[in-house]
């Protein structure tokens, strides 16, 4: 019973979205366990581009369970617009199924992230805007409205309504939104979103395990949001997101245990980006990093905001394959590094002050940002090759085989997968965990 997780391993962006493209084709079952809107996902799929905020990308292919577990955050208005683009190009939603005990996204979530990011001003941590954070704020704060609520009588939803009602306007004072001030208001709008989310709405832990039992061998597949940088427990805090983008979210919100993982994957580019405010040691500001952007395409899929660019770094890939306990690498985007003369690679960090070489990747952030790389420098191939065309690792020029080396022997992950293009095709597989699809 194979039980693959997908993951980011670095700031998010890294690509995912066409690694579990090629693996969605053989799974049984695709979910999503934690996120909200603010993950996306761009798949290229049969000469046709897809892009994904709420959904899982396995909805391409028909008859896939594909699940939004009870880890994710779901805006009904998003996820409305959503349903009807995906529907309106043909794809079955017949398989899409909601956790019962998935958070919803309120409107006054996202007048609450605009008032927390206009507040901290330049210390801001540059947020998507989609009221992520204050959704998961009030989960923890038992002040949530979760898909369930919504279908329960009037006298019990409008006792939990009352109660978050409460607390916000003593929070907030005179300036609560006038929705939070109404609680019949707040019912009304509960009972606007039922019927968006009552042909999906499922106990979807007890799915997953009924199709296990009743099908031992079907894969399943964890599609990944974010990256493992922007982990609430183990990112640059709090420069992050809101929920736990490693291995330990997967299992918390989906209601699978450990035990059935059976392979984790930490998707890379071959170089380095993030979205939003937080120290980036080997970021550049040079022609290099205008570089990367502009081949790279890197902006972002949710935001449309232009990607921060660097060079690979090696200690913070170590340090995000020792917290997934990584099985191996999909490194996507290496054809992006042809035409350079030069490939860097940071394998340490100096402190500017001490001198001292730090191999390991800090948990205080002020001593982060008090670092500059050290770097291996590696030499570029061939501009005029084509990296697009190649589908064995051995028929790589010699220098990307050689850089691809020094990855694996810095990371102490082997690669398994290489992307060297935006197609599906333009792949290799390189002692990859199962068959993947890639054709």
């Amino acid at each position: 019973m194979p039980v693959i997780a997908v993951l980011g391993a670095q700031w998010g962006d890294e690509g995912k979205a066409k690694i579990i493209d090629a693996l969605a084709e053989q799974a049984g079952a695709i979910i999503r366990s934690q996120g909200g809107c603010n993950a996306g996902h761009t798949v290229v799929h049969q000469g046709e581009t897809y892009k994904f905020h709420h959904l899982p990308s396995g909805l391409l292919y028909p008859g896939k369970l594909c699940v939004m577990g009870p880890g994710t955050v779901i805006h009904p208005e998003v996820l409305q617009k959503e349903l009807e683009a995906v529907a309106a190009r043909g794809l079955d939603l017949s398989a899409l199924k909601i956790s019962e005990r998935a958070h919803i996204t309120m409107p006054y979530h996202l007048w609450q992230e605009e008032r927390q990011e206009y507040a901290l001003s330049a210390h801001k941590i540059g947020t998507t805007g989609k009221g992520i954070g204050p959704t998961y704020m009030d989960k923890v704060g038992r002040l949530g409205i979760r898909v369930s609520d919504l279908f329960e009588d009037d006298d019990t939803l409008r006792a939990q309504l009352e109660r978050i009602s409460t607390v916000k306007q003593a929070f907030y004072g005179s300036q609560v939104p006038e929705l939070l001030k109404n609680v019949d208001d707040l019912l009304a709008l509960c009972r606007q979103y039922q019927p968006l989310f009552a042909p999906y709405v499922a106990d979807t832990s007890e799915l997953l395990q009924a199709l296990l039992e009743a099908k031992p061998d079907a894969l399943v597949l964890f599609e990944g949001a974010q990256g493992a940088m922007l982990d609430v427990d183990y990112g640059t805090y709090p420069f992050v997101t809101s929920s736990n983008t490693t291995i330990g979210g997967v299992c918390v919100g989906s209601g699978l245990p450990p035990k059935m993982l059976t392979h984790t994957m930490g998707v890379m580019k071959a170089y380095l980006t993030r979205v939003g405010n937080g120290p980036f040691p080997t970021e550049l500001f040079d022609e290099i990093g205008d570089f990367l952007a502009d081949k790279g395409r890197e902006f972002g899929t949710t935001t449309g905001r232009k990607r921060r660019c660097g060079w690979f770094d090696a200690v913070q890939a170590r340090y995000s394959a020792q917290i997934n306990g990584l099985d191996s690498i999909a490194l996507n985007k290496l054809d992006v590094l042809t035409g350079l003369d030069e490939i860097n690679i940071c394998v340490g960090y100096r402190h500017r002050k001490t001198h001292a070489v730090i191999e390991r990747f800090p948990t205080r952030l002020g001593l982060l940002a008090d670092c500059e790389p050290v770097y291996q420098t590696l030499p570029g191939w061939d501009p005029s090759l084509d990296l697009t065309k190649v589908r064995r690792f051995e028929d790589l020029p010699q220098e990307a085989q050689q850089l691809l080396r020094a990855i694996e022997q810095s990371v102490g992950v082997p690669v398994s997968v290489i992307s060297v293009g935006p197609d599906r095709a333009e792949t290799i597989l390189h002692e990859a965990p199962l068959p993947m699809a890639f054709a």
